[in-house]
């Protein structure tokens, strides 16, 4: 069963304030990160002011899927994760 908007949005803010917190991650969530933006940005229900902050959240999880180094990957996002998760309250 696909899921909703809502739950997308929710569960890719769940993996993000987990990297801003933790400062580590896993290349799967970094591979679930791509997914759910994938299937938001082709979303029409979904806010268009959003869409580039979802774009920049795609190219950190490409980015990080191929990192060699996640955990610098992510701790050096940390600013990055703490907006995006503000900027998608916001519009979502």
């Amino acid at each position: 069963m696909p899921l909703d908007s809502h739950y997308q949005m929710q569960l890719l803010k769940d993996i993000l304030s987990n990297h801003q917190t933790d400062c580590c991650g896993s290349v799967s969530e970094c591979e679930q990160v791509e997914r759910l933006v994938k299937s938001l940005m082709v979303n029409t229900e979904i806010n268009e002011n959003i869409k580039p902050v979802l774009q920049e959240i795609y190219q950190y999880g490409q980015s990080g899927a191929g990192s060699s180094d996640l955990d610098t990957h992510i701790t050096s996002n940390r600013q990055n994760l703490s907006q995006w998760v503000s900027d998608m309250d916001q519009f979502s």
